[in-house]
């Protein structure tokens, strides 16, 4: 398994209930193959620029051990996910 880091950031516009539930069906997808080894949820914060007509974000950084196929599944899966606005996804070299 080799070691990633992802950062997403979740639009505003939903509850707080679905940003949680957002952030365990991530979890989830990583933890289906792989594991997590640290997860930072960053909270709220303004989007260096409007990004389809949202100015904040809800931030998440997220430090995992996973195969590549698990990383493909994750990357699929947040490509689809409404909740999502931006992601990336990246081979921690640390």
């Amino acid at each position: 398994m080799r070691k990633y880091e992802v950062m997403y950031i979740i639009r505003t516009d939903i509850e707080q209930e679905a940003v949680q539930s957002t952030i365990e069906k991530f979890q989830g997808i990583i933890n289906n193959g792989g594991e997590v080894t640290k997860q930072d949820i960053m909270g709220k914060r303004r989007l260096a620029y409007e990004i389809n007509k949202f100015r904040d974000g809800h931030y998440v950084l997220v430090h995992f051990n996973a195969t590549p196929e698990v990383v493909a599944e994750l990357d699929r899966v947040m490509k689809i996910s409404d909740e999502i606005i931006r992601y990336m996804i990246v081979k921690d070299v640390a």
